[in-house]
């Protein structure tokens, strides 16, 4: 399986058309550019979030020109620290003009199964998915690409569900 790098995947943004959609069903991710500043929080440290400066710049750019950039975070509760300081940082992602909702994991709707192997995924103008693919640490490998038109009908289909019943950021109440 060819996967791209997290930069490559993020070029994805560049094209969009209309909106994207990121699907994450892990309680716990690595990445080199987040093991500092979350090694910070850990301690009670202040942050600058000079770390998110690309991706605060990338999502002001496409959301400044009317595009539509969506998560549902599915968690365990109680939250992992991960997870925790991943809400905390939040209301960044929405003033950089993301909407974000939580669906805590035992309010998943009944039956739900989730497609490509239960992966997270970035959803692109309901045409393309990057498949996200992790080591055992949870440390990102790299994005696999995905046109299929059934695979992307079937995650249309569970973003939908889950976008409906999931809880938007300002009323989700750890």
């Amino acid at each position: 399986m060819d996967l791209i790098t997290p930069a490559q995947r993020d070029e994805l943004f560049r094209s969009l058309e209309r909106d994207a959609f990121h699907l994450e069903l892990r309680d716990h991710y690595g990445s080199s550019v987040e093991d500092t500043p979350y090694a910070r929080w850990q301690r009670g440290e202040p942050d600058d979030y000079a770390w998110l400066a690309p991706w605060t710049a990338l999502m002001e750019s496409v959301t400044g020109a009317g595009k539509t950039v969506r998560r549902v975070r599915v968690v365990t509760e109680p939250h992992s620290r991960y997870v925790g300081w991943e809400h905390s940082l939040t209301r960044l992602n929405l003033e950089m003009g993301e909407d974000i909702r939580w669906l805590p994991r035992h309010r998943l709707p009944e039956g739900i199964t989730f497609p490509v192997d239960g992966n997270d995924w970035w959803l692109f103008d309901e045409r393309l998915l990057a498949v996200g693919h992790f080591d055992t640490d949870g440390k990102v490998l790299g994005s696999e690409l995905i046109e299929d038109p059934e695979t992307v009908a079937e995650c249309i289909r569970v973003r939908d569900v889950l976008w409906n019943v999931a809880i938007p950021h300002c009323e989700y109440k750890p």
